[in-house]
């Protein structure tokens, strides 16, 4: 099992950047995963998760109507669309994802932003915002 993210880089504040996810050893279509971030001298954080089959995404608040969660099932890829970029976005963006409930087929899935239920990571990418 491995996800591994790529796509940061240095951006303008306003501008858009749009991070993936690749993952192996397991299918999108039946487990939850999400992407956290961690600024320098903070606190990792929740930024957005999503269902099973690209279902019921979740955002933190002050990313919402600025950031964009997404799966591609037949690429194996989750995707972070960033747009109208802050300063405060700077931070390594992290993928995860839930195994340990097993495949959630056909169930409803309503993800939520709690670190300690995600236990299988990747390395992380970095986003630098300039201002």
């Amino acid at each position: 099992v491995q996800l591994q993210a790529s796509g940061g880089g240095l951006v303008q504040t306003g501008g858009s950047l749009t991070l993936s996810c690749s993952v192996s050893g397991f299918s999108l279509d039946a487990y939850p995963v999400a992407w956290f971030r961690q600024a320098p001298g903070k606190e990792r954080e929740g930024v957005s998760c999503i269902g099973p089959n690209n279902t019921n995404p979740f955002y933190k608040d002050s990313v919402k109507g600025r950031f964009s969660i997404s799966t591609d099932n037949a690429k194996n890829t989750v995707y972070l669309q960033i747009e109208s970029a802050r300063p405060d976005d700077t931070a390594r963006y992290y993928c995860a994802a839930i195994l340990w409930m097993g495949p959630q087929h056909g169930r409803i899935f309503y993800c939520a932003l709690r670190e300690r239920t995600y236990d299988t990571w990747g390395q992380g990418t970095l986003v630098t915002v300039s201002s």
